[in-house]
């Protein structure tokens, strides 16, 4: 029988995370945060920076609720050189401190809609990817936008068209960066002032020095208003237009029409003039047609054996296939949702309010471009990890590797308990304190 023998060493089985510490602080986001959020604390306390950083290494452990810093981390995390880690009380307390009203809206019906553009936090995430170098000021940039349901039942969550309490937020996404959040209501149709609240997004933008290239929607910004502000704010964009009984009938007495292949799908393509609205623009309406098979139903009305999707573009020197790949590109976007979602702690929001809610997921997608920017430092140089990988494959490759903190010769240094042939690796990423 194998024999145990238990001994006490402060070794910290999370020994990446110092390295991820270390970045945050020599990037300069501790006082790029301070400098925006204000100091907390005149004198002694936590500032925010000491906040976000700890919130960031909840989920850089592997960790997803907040509490986790309390029951698990501070033990392992409060080991290095002049740490600063919270409680989980205190993290909550930090966050709520900085959320701030929402905007009541009311409709011609009556009703009433809560939206939270939160503009300080959104202008700081984008203060903060500019900081490290995730975008530069003069660069145009790529954007989709897309509302997602988080449910969340919550005091003041209300119900859904999806049949669930929760909230509605509309984000910006720029790749794998996001670069806007504003926070709704479940009740909120995504349509409703969205107009106001992609402005305010756009404007942000704008205000950092960056400028719109393209951007993609779905049929939810298919809306007069929203089309005219971005023709005059971006180079192109896509939009999904709706379906209606007129397109439709227009689509059916159409002739001519090319059959194509667009990543493997065979369909039939076309293009219109736009003159539903905003004639005089010139606006393009690219439509795709696929034929319904047998699985779909066995029988069909005159006319109604396909399937049609369009796209509005201000596009005009693509062909079909290269308007449809651009648009049906922003699927990509769908991924940062399941990311924050199940590796950055949307499934589990903390708060009771939409307000504090908000903090906590403009947080967190802070931390997502953060992660980026630490894929970016750590998969130039260490096996194993590229800048598509998921959290819990950067946590188990990198974070996860035991570590203690020494004092030699008046100097500390993170010594890493690891095989021979990670030790140039962890050489090179080595944080010494004096």
């Amino acid at each position: 029988m194998a024999k145990v023998a238990i001994k006490y060493d402060n070794i910290v089985p999370y020994g990446g995370i110092f390295y991820a510490m270390n970045e945050f602080k020599r990037a300069g986001l501790d006082k790029l945060v301070d400098g925006r959020l204000n100091l907390r604390c005149a004198n002694y306390g936590y500032q925010y920076s000491d906040i976000m950083l700890a919130l960031f290494c909840i989920y850089l452990c592997g960790g997803d609720h907040i509490e986790d810093i309390t029951t698990i981390l501070n033990k392992y995390l409060s080991t290095a050189p002049d740490a600063r880690i919270p409680s989980s009380d205190t993290i909550a307390r930090g966050l709520k401190e900085l959320s701030a009203m929402s905007i009541a809206y009311t409709s011609k019906a009556g009703n009433v809609y809560a939206h939270d553009p939160a503009m300080k936090l959104n202008s700081l995430m984008l203060d903060m990817a500019l900081l490290l170098g995730l975008l530069k000021k003069g660069q145009g940039i790529d954007v989709d936008f897309d509302n997602e349901f988080i449910p969340a039942e919550k005091s003041d969550a209300l119900y859904s068209y999806k049949k669930q309490r929760g909230y509605f937020p509309g984000v910006m996404t720029s790749g794998p960066l996001i670069i806007g959040i504003e926070n709704r209501q479940g009740n909120s149709n995504v349509k409703f002032e969205q107009v106001e609240e992609l402005t305010r997004m756009l404007d942000n933008i704008e205000a950092h020095g960056l400028y719109v290239r393209m951007f993609r929607a779905d049929c939810g910004s298919f809306i007069k208003e929203l089309v005219e502000e971005l023709f005059l704010r971006t180079e192109t964009f896509y939009l999904r237009a709706s379906s209606c009984a007129d397109r439709r009938q227009m689509y059916e007495q159409c002739k001519d029409w090319r059959h194509t292949s667009v990543n493997g799908q065979e369909m039939d393509v076309t293009s219109f003039e736009f003159t539903e609205f905003l004639s005089d623009w010139h606006l393009r309406l690219v439509v795709q047609r696929t034929k319904m098979d047998a699985e779909q139903g066995e029988r069909f009305l005159p006319g109604m054996e396909y399937m049609y999707r369009a796209i509005l573009t201000s596009d005009h020197n693509s062909t079909e296939e290269q308007v449809i790949d651009k648009y049906n590109q922003r699927g990509a976007c769908e991924k940062n949702f399941d990311v924050q979602n199940n590796d950055f702690g949307w499934a589990h929001l903390p708060f009771s309010t939409m307000e504090d809610n908000t903090v906590f997921l403009l947080f967190t997608a802070m931390l997502k471009n953060f992660y980026q920017y630490l894929l970016s430092k750590v998969s130039a140089i260490f096996p194993g990890i590229d800048m598509k990988s998921r959290l819990k494959r950067f946590v188990f490759a990198f974070i996860v590797v035991p570590a203690k903190w020494v004092r030699v010769a008046r100097q500390w240094t993170l010594n890493i308990y690891t095989k021979n042939r990670w030790l140039h690796y962890w050489t090179i990423f080595n944080a010494s304190y004096g």
